[in-house]
């Protein structure tokens, strides 16, 4: 009972803590400046006797929720999703948006790009494709303890980018357990490097990280700026994050694997003893079992073929920007449940990931509210006044710091959603930073490998340790880690963005 009973305190402190935080943040809101036209930004407010305190009191209640959001994702995973519903409601009912404005917010063709993509990994995934992937590298001859770390970090830093970075890290950490369990290895280490190799990879294309679709489909770059009014601003594809993003996921996947190295330098070379005791008794690292995997490997290729060339096909058939990155997952989905039909109910019930999606829709609404308000201006006139001159120099290592460290703590999508409308606001007044769409990307994905709750991909991890061993990853043990490979390849990343953006058409 007084287990209980304690349990039931730290819980009420918890919430107390949370609505504190709350209304602290309403209270810092009540001191941000308001439009000086609040009826054109809510036209129900022409009639109001005091327009601009009853502004003042819609951004504090999009404040108010957000901050409730944040820390119901921090604290309370599992009622984040009822924080967030709640926190809709509020928001419809003291007119901060309409309902027609909450539809549109919730971004459902990113939704549905999710939707299909999740279908298409449940298949894979169903015909046993990446038991293949991770069969074929138990079995390869002459491994050695850097040639299996080389090729774990690879995997690790490719897969994100082709499925996602969650389907990536289980399938992968299959291939550690089974290594580790072989050898008698302690996993720990070697699941670290996996998931701080994912959660960079996650960045390599459009498709690796939810964070990676949002900011591609809202983005507005600005490839020549330096040609006055004939290059609006248009969202990116998935070839530009290929050209653009993938050589810098490359080089920060190689600045890290070198950091790994050096601090795994003794579990690397347990391990390479281990591998070569086997060899010397021609003893392999598991058995092997006849996978059908061809037909995988076509569907996949064939998704990514067609997904790539959604940029190509707009232009042909006329269609607006991303329509095709949409619309082919939907397709690949579509036929996959047709030719499968007795799995079909199986991929929409199993596959997908419909907490997360929920969440996701609620939390894109919020963040509309906050840009609708004004509260997003605010921001974004704090960090690069109108009519100044913005420098890369000190604005494109700010956006990354500042969401490498939210990103640290609290879901990176949150942050992102957040700062979209602020960097958008920024890249308006001047076009030539447009590159602090890349700073964006990449300060939340690498930031979520400083601590252990830094990404999705790093509490699937730690849950799989846990269940596999009964091991607990300490916050320091991880923080220690975290710290150098967040701060590597986020300077990495930061650094090449500098260099190779140098004039403003860069693109």
């Amino acid at each position: 009972m007084s287990a209980f009973s304690a349990s039931r305190r730290t819980l009420l402190f918890q919430f107390a803590g949370m609505f504190a935080a709350a209304v602290l943040a309403g209270f810092l809101a009540s001191l941000l400046p308001t439009p000086e036209n609040p009826a054109g930004v809510y036209p129900d407010l022409a009639a109001a006797a005091s327009p601009a305190r009853l502004l003042g009191l819609r951004q504090i209640a999009a404040v108010s929720v957000f901050t409730l959001i944040i820390c119901a994702t921090l604290m309370f995973e599992e009622r984040r999703l009822g924080v967030a519903f709640l926190g809709i409601a509020t928001l419809l009912a003291l007119k901060v948006i309409t309902l027609t404005e909450f539809v549109h917010s919730t971004e459902l063709h990113i939704i549905l790009l999710l939707v299909g993509m999740m279908t298409l990994v449940g298949a894979l995934k169903d015909i046993g494709f990446f038991t293949w992937i991770i069969q074929t590298i138990i079995n390869a001859k002459k491994m050695t303890g850097f040639k299996f770390v080389a090729i774990l970090m690879l995997l690790s830093g490719v897969m994100p980018g082709i499925v996602d970075e969650v389907t990536s890290i289980v399938f992968v950490l299959a291939l550690v357990f089974q290594v580790c369990d072989t050898l008698k290895l302690r996993p720990t280490p070697f699941v670290l490097m996996s998931v701080m190799a994912t959660n960079i990879g996650s960045t390599g294309t459009m498709l690796g990280n939810p964070v990676g679709i949002l900011i591609g489909t809202k983005a507005e770059y600005h490839w020549n700026p330096t040609a006055a009014g004939t290059d609006p601003g248009v969202p990116l594809s998935f070839g530009d994050f290929i050209f653009h993003a993938t050589p810098i996921t490359f080089l920060s996947l190689v600045a890290v694997f070198l950091v790994l190295l050096v601090y795994y330098r003794k579990e690397i070379r347990l391990l390479d003893e281990r591998l070569a005791e086997r060899r010397a008794s021609h003893i392999g690292l598991g058995p092997m079992v006849q996978i059908p995997y061809r037909t995988g490997l076509a569907i996949l290729v064939g998704s990514l073929v067609f997904i790539a060339s959604h940029h190509p096909l707009e232009h042909a058939l006329g269609l607006e920007p991303n329509t095709m990155l949409v619309a082919a997952p939907l397709a690949i989905a579509g036929l996959l449940m047709v030719f499968r039909s007795h799995r079909a109910r199986h991929y929409v019930e199993n596959s997908i990931e419909w907490w997360s999606l929920l969440f996701f829709m609620m939390l894109f609404a919020v963040s509309f509210a906050l840009e609708h308000c004004g509260v997003t201006d605010v921001i974004a006139d704090r960090i690069a006044p109108d009519g100044a001159t913005p420098s890369k120099y000190v604005l494109t290592p700010l956006i990354v710091a500042i969401t490498a460290v939210g990103s640290a703590f609290v879901d990176n999508i949150v942050f992102v959603s957040t700062f979209i409308p602020i960097v958008k606001k920024i890249v308006a007044n001047a076009p030539e930073m447009s590159p602090l769409w890349w700073a964006l990307l990449f300060g939340a994905c690498f930031g979520g490998n400083i601590t252990a709750i830094g990404s999705t991909a790093n509490l699937v991890a730690i849950s799989m340790l846990g269940k596999r061993y009964s091991i607990k990853v300490a916050f320091l043990e991880w923080l220690k880690i975290g710290l150098v490979v967040g701060a590597v390849s986020c300077a990495v990343a930061t650094a090449v963005v500098l260099c190779y953006y140098k004039t403003p058409a860069a693109g």
